[in-house]
């Protein structure tokens, strides 16, 4: 049994972590399954979304594998491969949406927080605990979930290491929607749908200028707009975006 699976539905990429029997816990070969699913889908020209999930309906992930965090040295954390990997996950070409159902601690958190768009199910629960065991979110989590539910929040609960549930994170925007158990893959298409009927090279520069951007100052971002802009401009998405809009009629887009 694989790691990690993958299929495609539609045009939708899935990735399922594939540990179940351990809350689906990231250990290396969920690390390497996770690198070659981005990189498979990275190149498949019917996949217009990826989507991550976990099997069974207890974890989306629940945090590193233990027994493997137990072994890590000084050097480990300085060649910080899971964030790198995560890094990956959110500079990646296509949108990506995390679609989590039950818990998401540790990495599992750090994961959907790489992630364009998050999806709950009622059961969800969130959290990075990492002080409990002597260390701290070491694969993004201080840094994205600081910018995404603001500093106080994040401090709060990365030191006393608290669970939110899925209305708590909705509330404070660590996700867009909640979702009843066992319905986070038809949200995912949903949102997936309404994302793949706008031009594949608008979608794509608007999360590079957004989240780019959002790493500097505002001048410095509206410059990328602008520059992103004029690159549309020229485009024959553009020409025939507006040429549906004025005839009434669905965009035949061809990312060009």
């Amino acid at each position: 049994m694989s790691a990690v699976e993958t299929e495609v539905q539609g045009r939708l990429g899935i990735v399922t972590l594939n540990r179940p029997e351990a809350l689906n816990a990231l250990n290396y070969a969920v690390w390497d399954g996770i690198q070659s699913a981005l990189d498979a889908f990275r190149d498949d020209p019917a996949v217009g979304v990826v989507v991550f999930t976990g099997a069974g309906e207890k974890a989306f992930a629940a945090g590193a594998d233990i027994a493997q965090l137990t072994n890590y040295t000084v050097v480990d954390g300085l060649n910080a491969r899971l964030q790198k990997l995560f890094d990956a996950v959110e500079a990646y070409d296509k949108p990506t949406i995390a679609a989590v159902n039950g818990f998401a601690l540790g990495g599992g958190n750090e994961l959907a927080l790489a992630c364009d768009i998050r999806i709950a199910t009622e059961s969800a629960k969130f959290g990075l605990p990492e002080p409990n065991l002597g260390v701290l979110p070491g694969a993004g989590g201080t840094q994205r979930l600081s910018r995404l539910i603001g500093k106080g929040r994040a401090i709060e609960l990365i030191l006393t290491g608290r669970f939110v549930g899925a209305e708590e994170a909705l509330r404070v925007g660590l996700v867009t929607e909640v979702v009843p158990q066992g319905e986070q893959l038809a949200a995912a298409q949903r949102i997936a749908d309404a994302i793949l009927t706008k031009g594949p090279l608008a979608v794509r520069l608007a999360k590079l200028v957004v989240s780019n951007g959002f790493e500097t100052d505002q001048r410095t971002g509206l410059l990328l707009e602008r520059l992103a802009q004029a690159l549309l401009y020229g485009t024959a998405d553009k020409v025939e975006g507006t040429q549906a809009f004025i005839d009434k009629r669905p965009a035949q887009f061809r990312g060009a």
